[in-house]
């Protein structure tokens, strides 16, 4: 029985090999989501360690700060704040930095997928969101 209408028929077999290719685009799609998802919440948090940066530059340098390490908070002075929120700004950097690697070879793996299914199966698939 087929559902498509007679002009849009198509005679190109699905191989094996082409539903490994389309299974592979969908697992790409969903991590690529859950890396920018993460990537996100990392460029969040940088913003925030930012704003608690500008923040603790204006507190008189003497005067001990509450520090949140893990679920504690510790009192700590104003410059060693200020030397641990570069830190963990230079660590959100890398993590940053390692994200959007990682998303920029997902998105060549799928552009190289998009491209070999695109050439074999023309219109009759979509892998457009």
């Amino acid at each position: 029985m087929e559902l498509l209408p007679q002009g849009q028929r198509n005679n190109t077999q699905v191989t094996f090999e082409d539903q490994q290719k389309i299974n592979e685009f969908s697992k790409l799609i969903m991590r690529k989501d859950t890396v920018a998802q993460e990537l996100t919440l990392q460029k969040q948090e940088k913003e925030y360690l930012d704003d608690v940066s500008l923040e603790i530059e204006l507190i008189d340098e003497d005067e001990p700060v509450q520090y949140k390490v893990g679920d504690l908070f510790i009192l700590m002075k104003q410059s060693k704040v200020a030397a641990q929120l570069e830190e963990d700004a230079q660590l959100l950097e890398d993590k940053i930095q390692t994200l959007q690697d990682k998303q920029g070879e997902i998105d060549g793996r799928l552009d190289a997928l998009k491209a070999s299914l695109y050439a074999k199966f023309g219109d009759n698939i979509n892998l457009e969101r």
